[in-house]
């Protein structure tokens, strides 16, 4: 089914599940769609450690959020957990759905919530289980468009709902409380708005994780070259890496690893030169806030998942991969494979040399 017009939506839920660089990628869509809509309710669920900066940051009008850790426990747990969910979203009486996660789970909560209009994929990303059933009623391409990286499969209910695409590539700005906070933390630790490079050593999936000590050889290389200073940043869980890092390069090496919440580390990306780091989300981050990123892939294709609408360089290992982790590795899923750790220091080094040479220093993103 085509819809060929869009409707009045007044109430809409985007059903994204997944994590940081998903919700900055799906932003796009939210911002078409508030165009489209201006006078609509869009709420967005997601994991309840990302509410406050989908909220703060405009993302969505109103959010119902889920614990990870309980959607991933017993049976029992599980089952409260979609319980609550579903509850806290038939509410809102959603007369639009759109499902982004393309999941058995998301499936299971756009039939719950009944919406007149469900917009899901069609084909899936993976095909049907027996006895699952596809609730959708509107059915989007895989990827929309004409686009094949992955933001035009969430830009594709677009398509699917006969709405034109305004906004093509993410675009969020950080609060201004956050520059401010985000400029004196700086000034504290002695570093100048673009003249130090962040550099993110974690990801979601070990087997994503440029190893820290390759990490920290492309720093000392870096540094050397430039005169730029080095900030390294992170989750709380990251703080082992960030240690094996600061080991290994100069005192002028910066660890905020743990000590920026989701808000105040997109005004730190704001302020930098240049992102180095592994595919996750601070990388989509710094590419929605203008900043040029040099990423390092795995067996992920960059050019369905590489930073977009800034000046990039995606660093991938020749593929097929000879295997560096047998009996870790676990291809081809993405996110058990450990392709990246063939990555060499010299490459990186050199890509990020060449990108800060063919950009310009934006001063006013200090302003």
């Amino acid at each position: 089914m085509l819809q060929t017009s869009p409707a009045p939506f007044r109430s809409i839920l985007v059903i994204q599940t997944k994590f940081m660089g998903d919700l900055v990628l799906a932003s796009a869509l939210a911002e078409n769609l508030r165009l489209e809509f201006p006078g609509a309710r869009l709420v967005f669920l997601c994991e309840a450690r990302f509410e406050s900066f989908v909220l703060a940051h405009g993302i969505a009008s109103e959010v119902v959020t889920f614990s990870r850790a309980r959607m991933r426990g017993t049976t029992l747990e599980r089952a409260k957990e979609l319980y609550a969910m579903v509850r806290a979203l038939r509410r809102f009486r959603f007369d639009l759905t759109i499902d982004l996660t393309d999941s058995k789970t998301s499936r299971i909560i756009t039939g719950f919530v009944n919406a007149k209009t469900r917009v899901g994929y069609d084909p899936p990303e993976r095909p049907l289980r027996l006895l699952e059933r596809q609730p959708a009623n509107v059915f989007a391409k895989p990827y929309g468009f004409g686009g094949q990286h992955y933001l035009y499969r969430y830009l594709s209910p677009l398509q699917a709902l006969g709405i034109g695409l305004r906004v093509a590539v993410p675009r969020i700005q950080p609060l201004p409380v956050e520059t401010a906070k985000a400029l004196a933390l700086l000034g504290k630790n002695h570093l100048r708005p673009n003249a130090f490079v962040v550099v993110h050593a974690g990801a979601s999936f070990e087997g994503r994780r440029w190893q820290p000590e390759r990490f920290a050889a492309a720093i000392v290389e870096i540094t050397g070259e430039t005169g730029l200073d080095v900030v390294l940043v992170g989750g709380p869980d990251e703080h082992g890496i960030a240690e094996r890092i600061v080991a290994r390069t100069a005192p002028s090496v910066v660890n905020l690893v743990g000590q920026l919440s989701l808000e105040r580390l997109l005004a730190v990306l704001a302020q930098a030169r240049l992102f180095l780091g592994n595919e996750s989300g601070p990388m989509h981050m710094a590419a929605a806030v203008g900043t040029p990123v040099v990423g390092l892939f795995g067996s992920t294709d960059p050019s369905r998942w590489g930073p977009v609408g800034v000046s990039s360089i995606a660093l991938r290992p020749p593929m097929p991969c000879n295997c560096v982790a047998r009996g870790l590795c676990r291809w081809p899923d993405p996110s058990k494979a450990c392709c990246v750790w063939r990555l060499e220091v010299k490459p990186v080094v050199d890509a990020v040399l060449e990108l800060l040479s063919r950009t310009e220093v934006k001063l006013e993103r200090a302003i």
